[in-house]
């Protein structure tokens, strides 16, 4: 509903300036709530503003009609449900059992259950809340409907909070009533089928970012993996050999050494996925066979681990600006210069290493640019104003372009450090060696699967054709066209 929200949704303006609305036309359709805690309020502002009339039912009149606007009746319960068709249910779950003295002017009403069940309730009960209240009054129809909306996005508008509101009944009348509601409030209705859905509808406010869960515990692994190996090569090496104390080290420069490896391996595990997926497919001579069930979650969490390894680059970028402000790096420059002085040198050059530095800044300034342009294209807002192939120019090639920059910003920070015997710290190998493993692995299937035998081929699965199957398709006369429309 493109500017909707910008249009007036009552007649008359509103009175005062704490949502008190003005009376909204008698022909209006006649909406009942019952309860009067602050989703009522909210829903009732919501409704008014977009041209219901709407009545609120309450054990205590009188006490609760200040907390509402002019435009709303605050009434009765057994006055609320008397009337209107649809009555939104917006009480506790404990209170149900208390509307069932009013079961008789119920009956035929259509019951809109807002309600969210606690984690513990979800836990140890396995029947939802909406089905409970279609349990308690059988010649109802319930619906289950606005319980992922908060108070705050009716109140504000669809504009600054989720627009989806899922929708589930066993009566699609009732559905079709109710989003017809949801729409003339400005909200998207979402149907979730039966009313048996409601267990999973109400167990969706419960879940705390549920596709972050494996990313974040992969990239908080990898931390501690590669924070112990630095600390092992950077601190406690010297410390034991050399009897240098340097634990100073540990809250900047050894996380500082960490995060671009954390973030690295993670960038390489965004595509690593996907070259397993394609080989799996040349392999099976089919893509009508499933995933294996890691990979194909592996294929989902993408998104996530990318923004991750952005993350991880952001924070190195910020860590490595503050290098310089360290004391112990200014101590480290006058020390360095009081040995310049006494060994009699005048100027200090080092034309490799000027150049090794120089490539180094300016490749990881290219890196983390297109990684940030592959972090904004991931946003739905973003996303959703590009077509297909945009998207996945940006996603798939520019983000090979990422992992390749990371690489060689990866390779001139080691330079010949990989050959130097003094590097190998309790005979260990530097950190960046270990980090090039994966990214070279799919860099390098990458390139093997742009050789014509193996492109073709593949070219030719994702198009529909089968190595075992006796009816085989061809690809069209234009070869490079096939392969840029073909995709997993």
């Amino acid at each position: 509903m493109p500017g909707e929200m910008d249009k007036p949704l009552i007649s008359r303006r509103p009175v005062d300036s704490d949502d008190n609305l003005a009376e909204v036309p008698t022909e209006a359709l006649k909406v009942g709530i019952l309860g009067s805690g602050d989703f009522s309020r909210s829903l009732a502002i919501r409704l008014v503003r977009s041209g219901f009339s709407v009545v609120v039912g309450s054990r205590n009149p009188k006490r609760t009609a200040k907390l509402f606007p002019s435009a709303v009746q605050v009434t009765s319960q057994a006055e609320a449900v008397s009337s209107p068709e649809v009555i939104f249910v917006a009480m506790f779950p404990e209170h149900y059992s208390s509307l069932s003295v009013f079961s008789d002017h119920m009956v035929g009403k259509i019951l809109v259950d807002v309600s969210n069940a606690t984690e513990q309730e979800n836990l140890q009960h396995r029947k939802s809340n909406a089905e409970y209240l279609a349990s308690l009054f059988p010649t109802c129809t319930v619906v289950k409907a606005f319980n992922v909306i908060s108070a705050w996005t009716l109140q504000a508008g669809p504009r600054d909070g989720n627009r989806q509101v899922p929708i589930c009944s066993d009566q699609l009348e009732a559905k079709r009533t109710v989003s017809e509601l949801v729409h003339a409030m400005g909200f998207s209705p979402l149907d979730m089928g039966a009313l048996v859905s409601a267990r999973e509808v109400e167990a969706m406010p419960l879940y705390l970012l549920p596709g972050w869960k494996v990313p974040t515990l992969l990239a908080l692994g990898l931390f501690v993996c590669f924070y112990v190996y630095n600390f092992v090569r950077d601190v406690l090496q010297p410390y034991v050999q050399e009897g240098k104390n340097q634990f100073y080290k540990l809250p900047v420069s050894v996380v500082n050494t960490t995060l671009p490896c954390v973030a690295y391996v993670l960038l390489s595990l965004v595509y690593l996925p996907g070259v397993l997926a394609a080989a799996l497919q040349l392999w099976r001579g089919t893509k009508y066979r499933r995933f294996p069930d890691w990979l194909d979650h592996w294929l989902q969490c993408r998104k996530q681990i990318g923004l991750l390894s952005f993350f991880c680059a952001v924070l190195h970028v910020l860590y490595s600006f503050c290098l310089p402000l360290r004391h112990s790096h200014r101590y480290n420059l006058v020390n360095l210069a009081i040995k310049q002085v006494m060994a009699n040198k005048s100027r200090i050059w080092m034309e490799e290493e000027v150049w090794r530095m120089e490539l180094y800044l300016s490749l990881g300034i290219l890196d983390l640019g297109t990684l940030s342009l592959l972090a904004v294209t991931s946003l739905p807002s973003i996303a959703n104003s590009l077509n297909w192939r945009e998207f996945s120019f940006v996603q798939s090639t520019l983000g090979f372009v990422a992992l390749v920059l990371s690489t060689l910003h990866t390779l001139t920070y080691g330079w010949t450090r990989a050959f130097e015997e003094s590097r190998y710290k309790f005979y260990l190998p530097p950190t960046f060696t270990l980090t090039l493993l994966v990214p070279c692995v799919v860099i390098l299937a990458r390139v093997l699967f742009l050789l014509p035998c193996f492109s073709h081929r593949l070219a030719k699965i994702r198009r529909g054709w089968e190595e075992t199957d006796s009816i085989q398709f061809l690809l069209p006369a234009d070869h490079a066209l096939a392969q840029k429309t073909s995709h997993v």
